[in-house]
């Protein structure tokens, strides 16, 4: 049937009706009685009564659409956007980008969302309010420094004061919680990112209210200035990075409050269409035309199909003829469609139950132009996404459940998930949003309480602050509260999995690779959308603004890997002989072939355009793939290119001029989610625009195609094309692995956790360690309370108080704590963590295993392995055991094995990660379980890593290599079986804002000793049998042990003399520490000697091997001047101790002392009868031996004792020289009375840390050196000055050098020769060194 009226009506788009041949009474519009029934059913009359149908008009389509121009066109209300008494100012309200602002804003394209990007900028509104109650509503992007209210026109705003500031400008901060106008008071609860405040003022009465998610936070102010010429725009000053959005009533306010209106009319008459609109739709879907009983029947709407009905689809038609245009508005698609289709799905059930939604999204591709289903669609998303972002978290998270379905829902509709996907409107970037659970600030309001009625904290600490894990005197009712405490924990970790289970079936909608009916299958589409998020946050790691926030990037890697190993698996299941996910890996071929684009991030041999030069031969030879030597000199040319633009690099990306276009700086930057457009500058700088902006892909390097031009055939390949893993190496084995596209996803999923999810981990620590601090104290006041005297009334309520807010702080803490452990600790989110680190290991191995070509591979991987085992080991393990994990032992060998190989790999250049594996392989020697693994490796490997342990320490970082060795021996040492130093055992480490690796190593320097008896006995073998090696090794450590005391040394002197000047000084913290540092290093490399010299004692004794006398030399006047300095009475290092200054802590007589004494007993005491005799013979030959500094060890040095004295006489001179300049008297408060009431160190004191064995060799050795000194004293016979060596002045001459003849002692020209060939004298280069005797005769 075709009519006048119809055929007006569908002119919008060509329909073509399919039949159904099952049902031929569906084919053909039905009579015309049964129409006009049907369609006065549909388009009921509001202004007719109830009539009887035989009175009523016939309806038929060529009526229908005045007839429903009639029905629209009733009660319609006036003009939106005419003028409102009380407002003044454009509609619609945006911020004032013209002359409203101050300092440096960007501002996105909707004029409605901000960011700071200046120290404290400030914006107003471009309409403002004299008179009645009016409100608009803020969406908090970031919870950081932001004043939000109301200003007038006078205000005048600059970088240092913002809105609240001015006498006429009020505000409320919820960062700080006050309220601010000129002066500033408490007010209001702290906000948090996905908050929203609104801001209401009554003109009438003068008054200014905040509210927070719909609460009010009570009246801010009353009597504020009114009057004529008094006008308040909305306004907002925040700091740099902080961000928001504004809603002036552009869309429907989120909390509206009775009475107040927002700044910008609501579309009345647009709303009133639409809703009836959208009852008309309803009243098609719930009617049914029996055509053979000549009836109209009511179904339910959830039933209802779209069958190709004609008369059901020309009166949609009609209906969408007017509502199609209606859903590009985004207050009408947010108040109307979406919650239309939210409605829908409030039954219940599975996404699946609800057809409907696909039957309307099929309806609306059919009835509606592209355009207009585009921009509808786009609005629907992003008002979803705004709605789960700012919903506020309640007991069973419905709000995010309820959004999350409808997304689900629209997702599943495949040309609407493909349009979305590949609309840049619904990038990844944004998306993330969807995957992410925020975690509530405020306890209460998320109904937390009610949920974990109970709450529990460690009670029990060991003697060093640790909780013990499974206290044996726990009580019945603490056990009572724990196991309350872990049930609510599980309902909340419950509640919370149905919203991570959504999350995951979104994103494995988005993996979809079968949709292939309507284009490119989803995932292709996913894959290149994703490579692009990385590459903004790779390559915009200087910007913040550009990046995704890390909370964010935890949950959404989360939700990928349990998407991406479903859909793995499935693959697998289908192929059995492929690779299954638990054996994942990346092949080595992406890193080399240039299919995948990896944004110019570091490779493991250096840049990729020199790796492409230097190995070119190899990848031909290994990979057949051959490099053209036009692109290698193209990527030369781009090289410099960059280097030319590194200037712009560093500037804003992709910025211009005031008011230009603006690539966008940051998703973030607004709730509204529109881009960043506008920067603004009242500066009025002109930023320059890159010339490769961030919106375009960078100059291609070494593949053929940009990442949006991919298909994919370049993904998977095809017949006779590898795809993503061509060129694989002959080592690599001929197997199918997965979906192609999946390697570059679990690629993907690597670099996410580098680039910010690592350090999010380490982030929510902290709310863990603030429940320890509190659990802590509240049992220490506990502790006061019991013992405080009756009669202090006062002290005791004191305590009282602080009791009760510390058991406050800890219901709070230990409620948010199990929130955290639920969304970020779980033991499924360990598990992906794992799985990363599995895949990290596999992938490095196979790489490893192509020679040269490891050189391609990313640096991440090798960072993501480390990163990720610390997480575990650090982050996790408090909550779930790392033992627990599957294969665990293995992959602790395994990457035992890679941190041996790799840290001393001359294939890896970077400095960086050098040093990184290197900090890993110090953590992991420091405990047992780890320990043990790297003793499982293979003997081979072992032996390898050893010998790059005892490499010389110059030209090369050597302070982690000294700190491995140390670990080693740590527990096998005299007196070194301490976890802490006596002096800190009551202080706490404070690591908490190390970076991971560090922060992992200073919680491995306090672990209990777990020497490595197997890694000392290589280490004995190699020294031992590799006699050159040997030395050098030594020599080098000599060399270090006397720059690091002298500089610690001199460091003291410096301190020393700023704490003697009356004037009130401030050390330099910086200072501090190095000086901390360097006497921590000179400990490390005496108990490297000590280790060596207990291990292969000959090195040093045994005289036949080259350069043994000289080291020996060598450690014996290191060792004299190290107990010189320490033990003198009244000396630099007693008064520097004395003052306990913060950051020198670690600096005490007793670590020190402890291990020079673990050297001279080894040697003097442990060791054969030749070889005590020779080390007592040249420490004593010493100039700088003091006997009293041997007996200063057991508390007995007090005046020296004669026979020392007249052995040191003739060196006095020297030891005084260096330190008569700190000899000084000290003023009282710095030295005197320190000195005065200190006790002499004495090994006794320490009984707890030193055997009484350990003392009765030191005994021993206190005696045979008195005894010796005395013989000494005797049989020495005085020296003319005429043959005492001209360069030391301490030993007689006994060497001469040939061919020029200059004389000196042995131990000053061997020690010389190790360094340098030339003479002392005359510079002649030396061939050969003879003994020297004095002749008789003269």
């Amino acid at each position: 049937m075709s009519s006048k009226g119809g055929g007006t009506a569908l002119t919008r788009r060509n329909y073509r009706l399919a039949s159904d041949m099952d049902k031929p009474r569906s084919t053909g519009i039905v009579n015309e009685k049964m129409l006009s029934d049907y369609l006065h059913h549909v388009f009921p009359s509001t202004k007719q009564g109830p009539t009887l149908a035989s009175l009523r008009k016939p309806l038929g389509f060529q009526d229908l659409p005045a007839h429903l121009e009639k029905l629209l066109s009733e009660d319609t209300p006036t003009e939106d956007g005419q003028a409102v008494d009380g407002r003044l100012g454009p509609q619609p309200v945006v911020l004032d980008h013209t002359s409203g602002f101050e300092g440096l804003l960007f501002v996105d394209d909707d004029l409605l969302g901000v960011i700071g990007h200046s120290n404290f900028s400030s914006i107003r509104a471009t309409t403002c309010v004299y008179k009645g109650k009016w409100a608009y509503e803020v969406l908090i992007s970031s919870q950081g420094l932001m004043q939000i209210g109301w200003c007038t026109l006078s205000c005048r705003f600059n970088q240092e004061e913002g809105v609240g500031d001015t006498p006429d400008s009020y505000a409320y901060d919820g960062n700080r919680v006050r309220k601010w106008n000129v002066t500033t008071t408490n007010y209001g609860k702290s906000w948090a990112a996905g908050d929203i405040v609104s801001c209401l003022i009554d003109l009438d009465e003068g008054t200014i209210t905040f509210c927070l998610n719909g609460q009010s936070l009570g009246t801010a102010f009353t009597n504020i200035k009114m009057g004529p010429g008094i006008a308040y725009f909305p306004a907002i000053s925040l700091s740099f990075k902080e961000s928001v959005a504004f809603n002036f009533g552009s869309r429907p306010l989120r909390y509206p409050v009775d009475g107040y209106l927002p700044l910008q009319n609501p579309p009345a008459a647009d709303l009133m269409k639409a809703h009836k609109l959208l009852g008309y739709i309803k009243n098609v879907l719930s009617t049914a035309i029996d055509a053979q009983e000549e009836r109209l029947v009511e179904k339910d709407c959830a039933v209802w199909r779209l069958h190709g009905e004609p008369t059901v689809l020309v009166t949609l038609a009609h209906i969408f003829n007017h509502f199609a245009p209606l859903m590009c508005k985004v207050y009408l698609v947010e108040d109307v469609l979406m919650n239309f289709l939210l409605g829908i799905l409030e039954g219940g059930g599975s996404v699946d139950e609800h057809p409907l939604i696909q039957q309307l999204l099929d309806l609306f591709w059919l009835l509606m132009e592209d355009h207009e289903v585009n921009e509808c669609l786009k609005q629907l998303m992003m008002s979803l996404l705004r709605a789960y972002r700012f919903s506020p978290i309640i007991p069973d998270l419905g709000f995010q459940i309820h959004y999350l379905r409808l997304t689900t829902a629209i997702l599943r509709h495949e040309k609407s998930r493909k349009y979305l996907l590949s609309n840049l409107t619904f990038d990844v970037l944004r998306s993330v949003v969807f995957f992410y659970i925020k975690t509530p600030l405020r306890v209460k309001e998320a109904g937390l309480e009610e949920l974990i009625p109970t709450t529990w904290w460690p009670t029990h600490f060991d003697k060093e602050g640790k909780d013990e894990r499974e206290p044996k005197d726990e009580s019945a009712d603490e056990r009572l509260r724990r196991r309350a405490y872990e049930r609510g924990c599980q309902r909340l970790k419950k509640r919370i999995e149905v919203v991570e289970e959504l999350q995951v079936q979104i994103l494995r909608l988005l993996l979809n690779n079968k949709d292939k009916s309507t284009g490119e299958a989803s995932r292709y589409i996913f894959l290149n959308k994703f490579r692009k998020f990385l590459q903004e946050n790779a390559s915009n790691r200087g910007h913040p603004t550009a990046l995704c926030p890390p909370e964010y990037m935890v949950c959404f890697l989360h939700r990928l890997i349990t998407a991406v190993r479903g859909c793995w698996d499935e693959g697998h299941r289908k192929s059995p002989s492929s690779v299954s996910s638990d054996e994942a890996y990346v092949p080595p071929q992406l890193f080399y072939n240039g299919k995948v684009d990896y944004f110019d991030l570091q490779r493991l041999g250096g840049l990729l355009s020199h790796l492409k030069k230097t190995l070119k031969d190899d990848l031909a030879s290994k990979a057949n793939i051959i490099i053209d030597p036009a692109e290698i000199q193209a990527t030369s040319m781009d090289d410099l290119d960059e280097d030319d633009e590194s200037g712009a690099a560093q500037r804003l990306p992709g910025a211009v001029a005031m008011g230009g276009a603006l690539a966008r700086p940051s998703w973030l930057s607004s709730p509204t989610l529109g881009r960043a457009n506008r920067f603004l500058s009242t500066a009025a700088v002109s930023l320059m625009t890159p010339r490769r902006p961030l919106s375009q892909p960078e100059k291609v390097k070494v593949r053929t195609l940009a990442v949006e031009q991919r298909t994919e055939e370049d993904i998977e390949g095809s017949h006779g094309n590898d795809g993503l893993l061509l060129g694989r190496p002959l080592e690599e084995p001929d197997q199918q692995i997965a979906d192609k596209s999946l390697l570059e996803i679990v690629d993907g999923i690597v670099m996410m956790y580098n680039l910010s999810v690592h350090q999010q981990l380490g982030k929510m620590v902290v709310v863990s360690d603030d429940v320890h601090e509190y659990a802590v104290a509240l049992k220490d006041t506990e502790e006061k309370i019991a013992r405080c005297p009756a009669s202090r009334a006062d002290i005791l309520e004191e305590l009282q108080k602080s009791q009760k807010v510390f058991a406050e702080k800890l219901n709070h803490l230990s409620r948010r704590l199990a929130w955290i452990n639920a969304t970020i600790y779980s033991k499924e989110k360990m598990l992906d963590i794992y799985w990363l680190l599995c895949v990290c290991i596999r992938t490095i191995e196979h790489a490893d295993n192509t020679g040269s070509l490891f050189a391609f591979t990313s640096e991440f991987y090798l960072n993501v392995a480390m990163n990720a085992y610390s997480a575990l080991k650090n982050y996790f393990s408090p909550a779930n055991g790392m033992d627990e994990l599957p294969g665990y032992e293995e992959t602790l060998t395994q990457l035992a094995a890679i941190l041996a190989k790799h840290f001393a790999d001359p294939r890896i250049v970077g400095t960086d990660i050098k040093d990184s594996l290197m900090q890993a392989l110090a953590s992991y020697v420091c405990y047992p379980q780890s320990l043990r693994a790297v003793e499982r490796i293979p003997e081979e490997q072992r032996v390898a890593m050893m010998k790059n342990l005892l490499a010389p320490y110059e030209q090369r970082p050597w302070a982690q290599t000294n700190w491995i060795l140390v670990r080693l021996w740590r527990g096998c040492g005299f007196g070194y079986r301490y976890t802490r130093l006596p002096h800190l055992l009551k202080t706490k480490p404070e690591d908490a804002n190390l970076p991971s690796l560090q922060r992992d190593l200073s919680i491995a320097s306090f672990q209990k000793p777990c020497p490595s008896l197997l890694l000392q006995r290589h280490m004995a073998e190699l020294l031992s049998m590799d006699k050159d090696m040997a030395a050098s090794f030594l020599n080098s450590v000599l060399n270090q042990l006397n720059w690091a005391f002298s500089e610690f040394i001199g460091m003291i002197q410096e301190i020393q003399q700023a704490a003697e000047r009356p004037e009130r000084n401030f050390v330099d913290t910086r200072q501090l520490k190095v000086c901390a540092t360097c006497f921590d290093l000179s400990v490390s490399l005496l108990r490297v000697l000590e280790m060596t010299v207990t291990l292969v004692p000959e090195i040093f004794l045994d005289w036949s091997r080259p350069s043994a006398e000289l080291l020996l030399r060598r450690l014996a006047q290191l060792l004299n001047q190290v107990l010189n300095r320490v033990t003198a009475e009244k000396n630099l290092f007693d008064r520097v101790v004395n003052l306990r200054l913060p950051g020198l802590e670690s600096v005490d007589h007793y670590p020190i002392l402890v291990a020079v004494t673990g050297i001279l007993v080894r040697i003097l005491v442990d060791g054969d009868r030749q070889g005590v005799s020779r080390a007592a013979s040249v420490l004593l030959s010493d100039p700088c031996f003091q006997l009293h500094s041997i007996q200063h060890l057991l508390g007995e040095g007090g005046e020296s004792s004669s026979s020392s004295a007249a052995v040191a006489s003739s060196v006095r001179p020297a030891v005084g020289s260096l330190g008569s300049s700190v000899a000084a008297p000290v003023p009282s408060a710095a030295g005197n009375s320190g000195s005065s009431e200190r006790k002499h160190f004495s090994l006794h004191a320490y009984t707890d840390y030193i055997s009484e064995e350990e003392k009765h060799r030191v005994e021993l050795m206190l005696a045979f050196l008195t005894e010796e000194s005395k013989q000494a004293a005797a049989s020495t016979a005085p020296t003319s000055e005429e043959d005492l060596c001209p360069i030391c002045y301490a030993h007689p001459i006994s060497a001469i050098f040939k061919p020029c003849s200059h004389k000196s002692c042995k131990a000053c020209i061997n020690q010389h020769l190790m360094n340098n060939k030339d003479c002392f004298f005359c510079k002649a280069t030396i061939t050969g060194v003879e003994d020297y005797s004095k002749p008789a005769s003269s």
